[in-house]
């Protein structure tokens, strides 16, 4: 069973920066696509930013030009790198690993997530 998990939540006054980490038990080889995902309390989840494994990112608007989505290969994880953290960036950070099961077939691994609190 492939395991994800989330590391680098915490709490950060508005403005300042957090980094958060994937890491996957079996390692990116298989990994088709990797994606920080966030939900707020009362709300569905959202995709945040996505990598796929070529290297080409996607953004939500409402994260672009303040959020960096890449691959750390000496960490061997997939890091969101948020910067100038207002309010609304307040959620639980998922990551998701779709991961190839065989030809054709691919299953999305989810992580427990990860808590950011942005307050002064």
């Amino acid at each position: 069973q492939v395991q994800v998990v989330e590391s680098g939540g915490g709490l950060v006054q508005p403005g300042g920066s957090l980094r958060l980490s994937c890491t996957v038990s079996e390692g990116f080889s298989k990994v088709l696509r990797t994606g920080w995902y966030r939900q707020r309390p009362g709300e569905q989840r959202e995709l945040v930013a996505e990598i796929h494994k070529v290297g080409t990112t996607k953004y939500s608007d409402s994260v672009k030009g303040r959020f960096i989505i890449s691959r750390n290969y000496a960490g061997n994880s997939v890091d969101l790198q948020m910067n100038n953290l207002q309010s609304e960036d307040a959620a639980v950070y998922y990551c998701a690993a779709n991961v190839v099961q065989d030809i054709g077939k691919f299953r999305d691994f989810w992580g427990q997530g990860t808590q950011v609190t942005v307050s002064s």
